[in-house]
């Protein structure tokens, strides 16, 4: 039985609805051209236009973000997005976001947990762990956390479990992951391999996103993230071919930008 859908927007921008919930992931609405700021007077230009435009999103019951960066968080999501939406974030984030009249955003710690509620069920984010930057250049990005979201009913069984990666590399604490969620339906992968002035990526490549798979395990993938601004540096063909290379490839959905598929109980729907 359908009862919701993803749409893919651009970038790490996703659109999902479930069992009447509505939320957005990481809202980024620059249009081709112009620049992201990355913070230390570091930008990035746009090479893609989003498949939506801010104003033309429905009313969304929250949003969830992995960090507040200018690719994942931008001006026009700051001026466009309506005020009282909850945003669940970091606790970083929450706190700036909390100062701009986002008066309901919500940080999480790892491991922390928080709510939504409607008449036809709850869903359950938890903040997970995540690392944006190989050692010590980790402290000059913005705190990253994935996030899980699991969808009950109003019996509170788990109908679906979506994972998102956020800007993570593959590091020991994520280990933990499969752990405690050891049945994840969809993962939304954050890709891209990013560099800033040449540094060592500070998001996953084709080669640590197949083995990121592997080791959640999810039973299907949608990779985002990976070719929309200039700091990328591994394309989606580079994830292809490691994720064919580890017999991963059966899990991979590749959605061009606008697409929608359809979500049921326990799976996304393959046309």
């Amino acid at each position: 039985m359908v009862k919701g859908s993803l749409q893919f927007i651009g970038n790490a921008t996703v659109l999902i609805r479930y069992n009447g919930f509505t939320l957005l992931t990481d809202p980024n609405f620059l249009r081709r051209g112009q620049r992201a700021y990355l913070g230390y007077g570091l930008t990035s230009p746009r090479l893609t236009d989003p498949a939506v435009r801010i104003e033309d999103l429905p009313p969304l019951d929250a949003v969830v973000l992995s960090h507040m960066h200018g690719g994942h968080w931008d001006r026009v999501a700051g001026r466009g997005l309506d005020k009282a939406t909850p945003i669940i974030t970091t606790t970083a984030a929450a706190r700036r976001l909390r100062r701009r009249g986002f008066t309901r955003s919500v940080g999480l710690e790892e491991w922390r947990q928080h709510e939504l509620r409607n008449q036809d069920g709850t869903i359950r984010i938890t903040a997970l762990p995540a690392k944006h930057a190989p050692g010590p250049a980790e402290a000059l990005l913005p705190p990253v956390i994935g996030t899980m979201l699991e969808f009950c009913n109003q019996d509170e069984r788990v109908e679906l479990i979506i994972h998102i990666s956020g800007d993570t590399l593959l590091d020991r604490r994520l280990d933990a992951i499969p752990r405690r969620f050891p049945d994840v339906d969809l993962a939304l992968l954050h890709l891209g391999g990013a560099r800033l002035l040449g540094s060592p990526p500070v998001t996953m490549d084709g080669e640590q996103g197949a083995s990121w798979v592997d080791l959640i395990n999810p039973h299907a993938v949608v990779p985002v993230h990976f070719n929309d601004y200039a700091v990328f540096s591994s394309p989606l063909d580079d994830f292809r071919h490691h994720i064919e290379q580890a017999g991963l490839a059966d899990r991979v959905v590749y959605m061009e930008r606008g697409e929608t598929r359809e979500l049921a109980p326990h799976h996304l729907v393959r046309h």
